[in-house]
């Protein structure tokens, strides 16, 4: 296997984001040692796979307070539980998200173990129907991400050798997923049955994130199996989910997949649409090229432009760029770990620390929180386990080695022993008003939670290495094999908005985006005028003077293009 490899091209703000250097180990958070919040890291871990194996494997999620299990795979996305299997018993879902923690823990034994078994075991062959975001970006990216760790760190280790039995279990669930691409548009549907394929009657409607979140663990399989048609799926419906973006750069929630049309066109950085951000980016480091990269910082910079509001993100319609809904959602909290790889450490710190308020304040983040009105959701008041913050709370600690932010896992730490700890696990809070528990310990919270908790306070198994993680917390490593590899789809030109051409030809300078640097958010410039952000364009002149737009930069915090007064300054004059 090639060994690290950060591509041409890619943003250096990558370096600093996620490779550590030896002065990290030294350091420690203002409370309590750095190894003893790592070792409750690790016990929380245990507490909730000692469970799950225990009392559910090898069933797919655990039941914490009954101490039982629950076949949930069918269930994930699936809010009305329609079309649910009759003998359907599981596919030991928690055990294949767990891998790549067990790995990243030094947990040989158990990972050898695991690993075994389910290459003897598991089978996907199965009658069920399943959502394919939640299959590909738990189960596919379990198991490809774990099928190279074992090459990288246990190979030696598997009695008779390791003979690729995740890899062959990743490929055949790979096949069974690709049926739902059979569309008129490309874009695929958002269920399927794993046995029988897409189902006659199955609904047209998927969201921006279930089909713009496949390319990672897709093209990642592509390149394992020496096989092109995973990445080809995959990239044909971005590139159709990106054809149809409005003339603002913005994308809806949902959409119809046999038609192409939007259903909901109002959409935010959270649920629905959160991944296909973070998936563009990611695609680019992993795969190199410069169309994921395209993509992506012409979507960021309209969420810039239309969604933000000081360190909040709204909701907006995507044809007017107008605010439809003053909310958040616990998801959105990804987003600052989306802005540290890019370089906006400054915008990235601020929304977070408004999350950290909102944790501070109920004790964790409800799944939805009114902003305009300062109070939690009267009907989505719960909390699932959600990961989001700890993954920002690690990525801002890697960008700036500030101990606040060790603080701040402490802070979770500690809630969430508090909070969602009972004998038989971590239990779901079904309502943070009154933190009634639900009796529901979800995957993720040990492919995630436990993970970000464990590699805030000992970052060792990124030394030397470079990796990005999914959306589902599994790590793939950035490999120089992976950037000459060419899939079959050529690449696509894309096609700048008008608005966004006009803004790059009215002003000479280049953004750090643009010429895919970091911005200078130390403040380490000797100018007086400093870049702000990813997408800062600074005045011509340093007394903000001009006798024209093209004399005005773009502004850091919004990204809109700045104009020229009548009496001579730059400014947001203009509404837009």
């Amino acid at each position: 296997m090639d060994g690290p490899w950060v591509p041409k091209g890619i943003l250096v703000c990558l370096l600093v984001a996620l490779l550590p250097c030896a002065m990290l180990q030294s350091l420690a958070s203002g409370a309590r040692d750095r190894i003893q919040l790592r070792e409750e890291a690790r016990r929380m871990f245990y507490h909730a796979y000692d469970n799950y194996m225990q009392y559910a494997f090898p069933h797919d999620e655990l039941k914490p307070l009954s101490r039982t299990y629950t076949d949930s795979l069918a269930e994930l996305g699936n809010l009305n539980h329609e079309h649910l299997p009759e003998h359907y018993n599981g596919t030991a879902l928690t055990l294949v998200e767990s891998l790549s923690s067990l790995a990243i823990l030094g947990n040989a034994t158990e990972f050898v173990k695991a690993v075994l078994w389910l290459g003897e075991n598991l089978s996907f062959d199965v009658d069920v129907r399943v959502n394919l975001f939640e299959c590909n970006i738990r189960l596919l990216g379990g198991l490809i991400s774990a099928h190279l760790l074992a090459i990288e760190f246990f190979e030696g280790l598997i009695p008779g050798g390791y003979k690729n039995q995740l890899l062959h279990l990743a490929d055949d669930l790979g096949q069974r997923l690709l049926p739902a691409f059979e569309t008129p548009t490309g874009i695929p549907y958002a269920w399927i049955n794993l046995k029988y394929g897409v189902m006659m009657d199955e609904t047209l409607e998927t969201s921006t994130s279930g089909c713009g979140t496949l390319i990672l663990e897709m093209g990642a399989l592509s390149r394992l199996t020496r096989n092109s048609k995973y990445e080809d799926a995959a990239l044909k419906a971005l590139r159709k989910l990106w054809s149809m973006r409005s003339s603002l750069d913005l994308m809806g929630t949902t959409l119809n997949v046999a038609t192409g049309t939007w259903i909901q066109h109002s959409s935010g950085i959270g649920a629905g649409v959160d991944s296909f951000y973070e998936y563009l980016l990611k695609a680019h480091i992993l795969f190199g090229g410069q169309e994921y990269w395209d993509m992506f910082r012409q979507a960021y910079v309209a969420v810039q432009q239309y969604f933000r509001h000081g360190p909040w993100y709204h909701e907006a319609d995507m044809r007017t760029g107008r605010a439809t809904y003053w909310q958040l959602t616990s998801l959105q909290a990804f987003w600052p770990s989306v802005q540290v790889l890019i370089g906006d450490v400054v915008a990235a710190n601020a929304t977070h620390r408004e999350f950290v308020s909102v944790w501070e304040k109920h004790g964790v983040i409800p799944e939805r929180y009114l902003l305009d009105i300062g109070s939690i959701h009267p009907t989505e008041s719960y909390y699932p386990l959600r990961p989001e913050l700890a993954e920002s709370t690690l990525y801002l600690y890697q960008a700036t080695k500030d101990p606040w932010y060790l603080d701040v896992g402490e802070k979770l730490l500690t809630s969430l022993n508090n909070l969602t700890r009972v004998d038989g696990g971590y239990a779901s809070i079904r309502d943070v008003t009154t933190m009634e528990l639900e009796d529901h310990q979800h995957s993720y919270f040990l492919s995630e939670m436990c993970k970000y908790l464990y590699l805030l306070f000992d970052d060792t198994f990124l030394s030397n290495r470079n990796y990005i993680f999914s959306t589902e917390g599994h790590p793939l490593p950035v490999l120089r094999a992976w950037q000459q590899w060419t899939p079959s789809v050529p690449p696509k030109a894309i096609t700048e908005s008008k608005a966004q051409g006009e803004a790059e030809t009215e002003h000479t300078n280049s953004s750090a985006m643009e010429s895919q640097v970091c911005p200078d958010f130390r403040g380490l410039s000797l100018s007086p005028q400093r870049v702000e952000s990813a997408c800062h364009v600074l005045d011509g002149h340093e007394d903000h003077r001009c006798t024209s737009d093209d004399g005005c930069g773009i502004d850091a915090a919004t990204c809109r293009k700045r104009t020229c007064s009548s009496v001579g300054y730059c400014g947001l004059w203009k509404k837009g």
